[in-house]
């Protein structure tokens, strides 16, 4: 069926926001072309923009953190395509809402007009409610625009989510949100130019919304609103406008790196506190929690290493819940690993030992596989040429191991990881002496003099 595109000025289907409404609402693009960011699904090449024609868009998932346009982007998406919009709420809509909406579909359908419903946080409704969208949204009764800030692929019911393409939204940077907030200044429909802002203002106003151009628009009204016609915002009115102490940090700056060094130093000097109140100290500055979360697992591996081998599953497991959770409640598991990290015994060998490797490498070049250890192909041309046994099964020994070269001839017998006294390591160094010891003894015991060697 081909849908009947609605008039686009009709009051009833566009209610512009009343003059006393947030300027966030005020500010909201008229038509894609003053839509801001994502251009990798509304650019002239993006997703979206090959995809929705008059007279066509297919059900969709918008996932993205908040303030990156979901909401506003849905609504462009439906007058472009001349959908019917209507917005329900995840939160306060039932069934009973729902088979309302979709008679009422039903009928717009016949008369050739397409239902595009919106659901924010799609996520929020329970398994009942997802369910019935299912086969309006398979034989296209209405096309779903979904908005989540949740990871879709837990959250949704997969055969809810088989139905939608799901598109990710990234978080706007701070060019983008800058323009937001220029246009908002300067448009008819938000602040007039009444107010300007003061350059150090729009630092801290970006630091502060972190890539959320509805939260900046929010603290520039709370701040406009206690300024003077003509005035210049100041840096401390938008702090006070936000009710947040603004922190001494550039999250591409000096700062970042100073932050992050103090971490990762606390973590290996066995600082808990102090590394706990750095990781604080980044969060609350609105660093990515995944960047924190990646230093932990670089110290668990470089800094703990195998004095406790647990500090690594403990930091990628944190690391992956950050991923997965995001802010506030990553919070935990990254208090958790980074107390974790900096409390457990110290150890450097496995990394040192690797580099030695590396440099010998680097310094060598690879140097040849001794021949036993090759496939078998390359064993039996070993046996033939009495270059030794072959390659021996440590599993059909005593103890599962046995004497053989596992180095190349250049560095048979080179040693490059020396365990340290610390934590598990004092148990891999005992049985690493034991096994070393055992070899010698068998290959004073095995090799008669003038036993040829492996090439």
């Amino acid at each position: 069926m081909l849908f009947m595109p609605v008039n686009l000025t009709d009051p009833l289907f566009r209610e512009e926001p009343a003059t006393d409404a947030p300027l966030a609402a005020r500010m909201r693009p008229r038509d894609l072309s003053e839509f801001v960011g994502q251009a990798h699904l509304v650019g002239e090449h993006g997703a979206l923009s090959r995809v929705v024609k008059p007279g066509y868009l297919t059900s969709i998932l918008l996932w993205g953190p908040p303030g990156s346009g979901k909401t506003t982007l849905a609504r462009l998406l439906a007058e472009r395509a001349g959908g019917a919009w209507h917005q329900i709420s995840a939160v306060t809509s039932g069934v009973a809402d729902l088979r309302k909406l979709f008679a009422e579909a039903r009928e717009a359908r016949a008369a050739g007009v397409m239902t595009v419903v919106f659901i924010d946080e799609l996520h929020r409704f329970n398994k009942s409610q997802q369910d019935a969208l299912l086969p309006h949204v398979e034989d296209g009764t209405i096309v779903l625009i979904g908005a989540t800030t949740e990871n879709p692929y837990y959250e949704i019911n997969s055969p809810l989510l088989s139905r939608l393409r799901v598109y990710r939204l990234e978080p706007l940077g701070p060019d983008e949100v800058r323009e937001i907030v220029v246009r908002a200044i300067a448009d008819e429909r938000g602040l007039a130019r009444r107010v300007a802002l003061a350059d150090d203002a729009m630092t801290a106003l970006l630091e502060l919304s972190s890539g959320d151009a509805r939260q900046a628009l929010n603290i520039v009204e709370a701040a406009a609103a206690v300024a003077a016609d003509g005035e210049s915002i100041s840096r401390e009115t938008i702090a006070e406008a936000a009710q947040q102490r603004l922190l001494a940090y550039d999250r591409v700056g000096d700062q970042h790196y100073e932050a992050a060094s103090a971490f990762i130093k606390s973590m290996r000097g066995n600082d808990p506190d102090a590394a706990l109140y750095w990781c604080a100290s980044m969060v609350a500055a609105g660093e990515d929690p995944t960047f924190i979360a990646r230093r932990i697992v670089i110290a668990a591996s470089e800094d703990v290493g195998n004095a406790d081998p647990r500090a690594l599953q403990i930091a990628v497991a944190a690391m992956q819940a950050t991923e997965m959770i995001g802010l506030p409640e990553a919070q935990y598991a990254l208090a958790q690993a980074a107390a974790y990290v900096a409390s457990a015994p110290k150890s450097n060998r496995a990394g040192a030992a690797y580099f030695a490797a590396l440099a010998e490498v680097e310094e060598k070049g690879r140097l040849p596989v001794p021949l036993h250890l090759r496939p078998a192909a390359h064993r039996r041309l070993a046996k033939e040429h009495d270059y030794g046994k072959g390659y021996l099964y440590p599993h059909d020994f005593e103890s599962a191991d046995v004497e053989q070269q596992y180095l190349p001839d250049a560095l048979a017998g080179r040693v490059f990881y020396e365990p340290s006294d610390q934590g598990m390591e004092i148990q891999i160094g005992e049985r690493l002496q034991r096994l070393r010891r055992q070899r010698l003894e068998s290959r004073k015991a095995q090799r008669p003099a003038g036993d040829k060697p492996f090439p």
